[in-house]
């Protein structure tokens, strides 16, 4: 299964050199194993690889490559230090293509991806890459402009969306969502109006409105409560 790919406006066509990358992966093996497996690909040239962030920005500013491949997660930063190039790079040198390369597939990392812009972007799983073809795809797809997400995140992120719209807090209005999940934390009404600058009275309509889209019509209020706590609790829980 090829991954999905949105197009863009290509620049045009590229001339015959190769496709000149920079890779980054703190993993000696990982890194490894990307150079050799991208040594089998004629139209691609590894200009340097590095092991953190820091060396592969300074990379860039050296070699001038048309794409970078990145790990999500190296150092300097503990957080995702990949995505935080390729927006870097989206400012400095939007040219430049980033496939971003990842063991999650969380939706939510490739959607903080391509928050800047889906051109010149893609986000593939670390185990896809086996594939040289996969891998070589996704290069010439960011240089192209395109865009490119493995099919097993596009699964499960087409999953997460039927498990909202199936879950009944999807009627919930924003403000209702915001009240049940002080009710989750186990604040009275007197707390939940405080916390979000309410009167009590509005808090109370707006918690009947939460029992009846929650289909709670139990004459026990705490009961009520406690059910509809649960279900965001649980719906919490699958989320992440």
């Amino acid at each position: 299964m090829r991954p999905a790919t949105l197009d863009h406006d290509a620049t045009g066509p590229r001339d015959e050199r190769p496709i000149r990358v920079v890779i980054a992966e703190d993993a000696y093996l990982v890194r490894e194993a990307v150079e050799l497996i991208l040594e089998g690909a004629p139209q691609i040239e590894v200009a340097r690889s590095c092991e953190d962030g820091t060396a592969l920005l300074a990379a860039v500013e050296e070699e001038r490559p048309n794409a970078v491949i990145t790990d999500i997660r190296m150092p300097p930063s503990p957080h995702d230090e990949g995505i935080l190039v390729a927006h870097a790079l989206r400012e400095t040198h939007p040219e430049i293509g980033v496939v971003v390369l990842s063991q999650y597939a969380d939706p939510a990392y490739p959607l903080a991806l391509l928050e800047g812009g889906s051109a010149g972007r893609a986000y593939l799983l670390k185990e896809s890459i086996r594939d040289r073809r996969q891998l070589v795809a996704a290069i010439e797809a960011v240089v192209a402009g395109e865009s490119v997400i493995d099919p097993k995140v596009v699964e499960a992120l087409v999953e997460a969306r039927a498990r909202e719209a199936a879950s009944p807090l999807s009627e919930l209005t924003r403000r209702e969502y915001e009240v049940l999940a002080e009710i989750a934390q186990g604040k009275s009404n007197a707390a939940i109006a405080s916390s979000l600058f309410l009167t009590k009275r509005a808090v109370e309509k707006h918690i009947n409105a939460i029992f009846m889209k929650l289909n709670l019509s139990s004459p026990d209020d705490v009961s009520r409560r406690v059910k509809a706590a649960l279900m965001f609790l649980g719906s919490s829980a699958d989320g992440e």
